[in-house]
């Protein structure tokens, strides 16, 4: 989940520290994803958690940590519905499937990113990161686990949710290189809101029938779920928060490798809550996605530096 940002200083040690609290905090919280999908739908959680974040948000701009406004309103806005669409492919999965399959997805971010750049923007790749697309083509067929008799379309959402995720990262770079951490999310946020506002009413106007998280209308009262509500609030912040300190404090190839411990924390936390088991095949599978990641992570950090100082 890389947010780009300038670093003013280079502290690794201090960045990796806080990366890997913002990835306990994210492994902890979205392991109640599942708990909230069995009393509301996926589109009033995220209206619901969006109304719940914007205060906060404001109130983070107001002390200084960056600013609303957008420089460009078109191009904030088109990376916000490819990483909001992300958000609710990955969100979406949590409902029906366990954690570590939902990260798992989510993070072929880094290969997607590869292919994109090579396949369409004509970025050259090495030995190493074709290696990497292969790794992570053999840990998504071991997380998810493919069965030509049980298949169902909804098995890809959070691979889904790793190609849009993709996508909005290299819109981040190439299109909004000079707008604010703050804006960035603000226009998330906006999106998801609005987007999951019309879904919830298309499914009154069209008569959905309610099979589960993703085609629950509106429901009252809220009494059981508002903890849950409040606990992904407040823990999204925390967690964007600190993602975007760890990338302001440290070199972004080396603090991006931090990012891949949320696919320990989140299991971690889905066993010791919820007795959620990870057999030996997808924990393989788990660990190869991240390795590719890693590669990739290092391959292009590496790369970059060679740009930046010749030799």
């Amino acid at each position: 989940m890389t947010l780009v940002a300038h670093a003013d200083q280079d502290r690794p040690l201090a960045a990796a520290s806080v990366m890997l609290v913002a990835m306990v905090i994210i492994g902890f919280i979205d392991n109640y994803v599942a708990a909230i999908a069995t009393e509301i739908g996926l589109w009033q959680f995220q209206v619901m958690r969006t109304i719940l974040m914007a205060p906060m948000l404001l109130v983070m701009s107001w002390l200084g940590l960056g600013t609303l406004r957008p420089r460009s309103i078109l191009r904030v806005g088109g990376r916000s519905a490819f990483a909001g669409i992300a958000m609710m492919c990955y969100f979406g999965a949590l409902g029906f499937m366990p954690i570590a399959q939902a990260l798992a997805g989510l993070f072929t971010s880094p290969i997607f990113i590869l292919l994109i750049t090579w396949g369409l923007m004509g970025y050259s790749i090495g030995p190493w990161r074709i290696l990497a697309v292969l790794m992570g083509f053999l840990g998504i067929l071991m997380v998810l686990q493919p069965d030509a008799d049980a298949f169902s379309v909804w098995t890809l959402l959070p691979v889904a949710g790793g190609l849009f995720y993709a996508v909005s990262i290299i819109a981040t770079r190439s299109w909004c290189a000079g707008e604010s951490t703050m804006a960035l999310l603000l226009g998330v946020m906006l999106f998801q809101c609005l987007f999951s506002g019309a879904m919830a009413l298309g499914l009154v106007v069209l008569d959905m029938p309610e099979t589960g998280f993703l085609t629950r209308r509106w429901v009252w009262p809220l009494v059981d779920v508002w903890p849950l509500l409040w606990l992904q609030a407040v823990g999204s912040l925390a967690g964007v928060w600190c993602i975007i300190k760890a990338y302001q404090t440290g070199e972004a190839g080396f603090v991006s490798v931090f990012e891949y411990s949320v696919m320990i924390f989140g299991p971690f936390f889905a066993w010791w809550l919820f007795a959620q088991p990870v057999g030996a095949g997808q924990a393989i599978g788990i660990g190869l996605i991240a390795s590719a990641g890693v590669i990739i992570a290092l391959r292009s950090g590496a790369e970059q530096r060679r740009q930046i100082i010749p030799g």
